[in-house]
């Protein structure tokens, strides 16, 4: 098919110049190639819907990719070593889904809450120590994946996020279950491993869609007050893991 381009593990180096000229692309895959650069050129691909980028070298990407308008399935990033991202990046308002993880990104842009079109977002094994306020804009995200960041709590505006089905939260620095989580209707899988947690609140009981808990390997036991909404959950069939 002469609108996708496939080039993962091809060995580059670096791209070749011709690729900037194939504007009638709709998939570019230069995964696994070394990448320690990309041009800026890489904005005249603008019918691109899907791009990997993952598994390279880059420490940046032009700000150009925010001028990929047609950027609306899939834009991996994962695997890097990006410590920012563009704000630009915010123009490209139709994406669906975004891997950062696996970079050393110390905050998401602000412009993040104008990717109106999210449902999938992946922030894994970064250095984030917080989350824009911003983010409470992405009302059709439904996975957000934070394992492995710094973050001691989430902003208000949190609760604005009513689609979100698949929160992760495992590795990070909490010491207690965020409150913003309390109103959020439809969240099915909630996973606070590997945090400071030391006590869980009767409203974690109250959210109507939970199916399934994992509070494992935190700092506190089933005692007392913790035992109540633990075992409500469990009498109405959510899986609970401490």
């Amino acid at each position: 098919m002469t609108d996708v381009l496939n080039l993962w593990k091809a060995g580059l180096g670096e791209v070749p110049e011709d690729v900037w000229e194939r504007t009638g692309l709709r998939v570019l895959i230069l995964a696994d190639n070394g990448l320690a650069r990309l041009s800026p050129a890489i904005g005249r691909l603008r019918r691109l819907h899907t791009l990997d980028l993952g598994h390279n070298r880059l420490t940046e990407v032009p700000r150009e990719l925010g001028e990929l308008r047609g950027l609306t399935r899939y834009l991996y990033l994962h695997d890097n070593r990006l410590t920012r991202l563009p704000p630009e990046l915010g123009q490209l308002d139709e994406l669906a889904y975004l891997n950062v993880g696996d970079n050393r990104i110390g905050e998401l842009p602000s412009e993040i809450g104008d990717m109106a079109g999210l449902v999938e977002l992946r922030a894994q094994h970064n250095e984030l120590a917080g989350l824009p306020e911003s983010i409470g804009q992405l009302g059709r995200l439904r996975e957000l994946w934070l394992r492995g960041n710094r973050l001691a709590s989430l902003p208000a505006t949190f609760s604005a996020l009513t689609q979100l089905r698949h929160l992760e939260l495992r590795d990070n620095a909490l010491e207690s279950v965020p409150e913003p989580l309390r109103t959020l209707p439809l969240l099915r899988h909630l996973d606070l491993r590997s945090n400071r947690l030391h006590a869980i609140p009767d409203w974690i009981a109250e959210l109507p869609s939970l199916e399934k808990l994992d509070l494992r390997w935190n700092g506190f036991e089933e005692r007392g007050d913790d035992l109540r909404p633990l075992r409500a959950l469990r009498e109405r069939g959510c899986v609970v893991l401490t």
